[in-house]
Formats: structure tokens, sequence, C-alpha cells
């Protein structure tokens, strides 16, 4: 489908008419979201003939990865098997049949060489054992394919409180990483780094700061945040002009040996 990312929402029987009408004007209507698509997706140029979404959630980044790759497939592992099953029934609806998604645990990942690229976006932070999921995207990985990995930081910017500790946001085992840290455990589950920077400039993490106090992550208030989400996307959209030297998210590109 044409227009903002996430429009695929729109056939998503189980939302209110509202809400389908909302996305069909707006596309997924996440803040937090739409800024890592800006970001994450075009580290993912180049032609894959088999691609790995892993943690894939309502499957708008599996979507937009069939969309951006169409000579690719796309698989999204979600342990979810609800939204497993929605996301068939979407992808199907909207024609993507270069996309599928799959129960599946990003911890124990059975694929053995099977991917030309991996994408894991705001996942690893909710997994204990990340060091093992790591090793898990790398065996998924063929000799010399890319992964493409975006955490949040470990901490953010308040325009007032200056740096504070990253959201307290449901299911997070961790708040986020270190640019550093983030390297290190990469590199001790076999990857070859290829770049590692920051995410969310100033305007992204002050729209997305406004974000978290109307929804605390948790979808509250979303009448509220139906309002003021245009307004958002507007201003943080401008966001992605930005080369933070620090932010509250990381993004690393990296490959697995040949």
């Amino acid at each position: 489908m044409t227009g903002f990312p996430g429009r695929e929402l729109t056939l998503d029987p189980q939302r209110s008419r509202f809400e389908r009408a909302y996305a069909r004007v707006f596309g997924a209507p996440a803040n937090g979201m739409r800024i890592r698509l800006r970001r994450v997706l075009p580290a993912t140029s180049g032609s894959f003939a088999s691609i790995l979404d892993a943690g894939s959630g309502q499957g708008v980044f599996s979507f937009e990865l069939a969309k951006l790759h169409p000579e690719g497939q796309v698989v999204g592992i979600e342990l979810d098997s609800s939204l497993v099953d929605r996301a068939n029934k979407i992808a199907q609806r909207a024609g993507l049949r270069n996309c599928r998604f799959a129960i599946g645990d990003v911890t124990k990942l059975d694929f053995d060489a099977a991917f030309d690229l991996v994408v894991s976006v705001d996942n690893l932070e909710h997994v204990d054992d990340d060091v093992t999921a790591m090793h898990g995207l790398w065996r998924a990985l063929k000799p010399g394919g890319r992964l493409v990995v975006h955490v949040p930081g470990y901490e953010r910017r308040w325009l007032i409180f200056g740096r504070r500790v990253n959201f307290d946001v449901p299911g997070h085992v961790r708040p986020g990483y270190r640019r550093s840290e983030l390297v290190e455990k990469l590199g001790d589950a076999g990857f070859q780094l290829q770049s590692c920077e920051a995410t969310y400039g100033t305007l992204e993490t002050f729209t997305n700061n406004v974000s978290y106090l109307i929804t605390g992550a948790d979808q509250q208030n979303k009448a509220l945040y139906a309002l003021v989400f245009p307004v958002l996307l507007l201003v943080s959209w401008f966001g992605k002009f930005s080369h933070p030297e620090w932010g509250a998210g990381v993004l690393a590109v990296a490959r697995r040996p040949s």
C-alpha cells in the first residue's frame, strides 16, 4: 500500500473503525516507531533474497521491508501467536506475497545460515539473555550477511533535567544500551561491526518524550494522543536530517564474517 508507513493496519478487522480510518490517513500512529523506521530502513539498502525481522510485533517493519525489497522474501518472527496470526492476515489482504510471519523466540532461533539480512528493532532490551539472542542472530545469517540492530540508549535527554536513565517501559528488562556496550556484545557474538551511531536527535527526542508523557508507552489516553500525533509526526520528521553525537537510541550495522 502506498502512503505513510503502516497503512496496512487499516486491513486489521480487530481495530475499531476509527483506528482503521486514522491509519489510512496517518499510517502507524506511533511516533517512536516512525522515528525508528526513518532511521533503520536506510541501513537495509541493497539487494537481499532472504530477510528476517527478529521480533516483528505488529508487523509494520516487516511490511515496509517487503515493499522496500520486493525481490526478497521477508519472515517476521514473533512470540505472541495472536500478533502472528493478525500480521499474516494483513499481509495477505495487502497483497504482500513476499512477507510471512511465524511464531518464534529470538533467544531460541533454529535458523542456520538462512538469511542475507537480519533486522532487530528495539527487541534486545526485552530479553534477559541478550547475548544468547545475539548468537542466534549470528547463526541465522549467511556468512557475509548483514545485521541491522536498533536499541534504546541507556540515557535520554530531558529539556529540564538533562540526561537521565531511559524510560521505564513495560516489558523492558533493561532501560537500554550504551554504544560501547552494544558494540562489545556484538563483537563477543562474532559480528564484525561496520558502523554504530546514535539516533533520536533533539527534535525526535522531544516528540518522543511528549508521546511517553501522554501514553506511558502503554497505549494510555488514546484520544488525546490521536489529536497530538500529527503534530509530533511533523516535528519529528525534521529530526531525520540530524546526526546526533549522542541520542536516546543506538543503531548498529554489522556482518557475519565470511
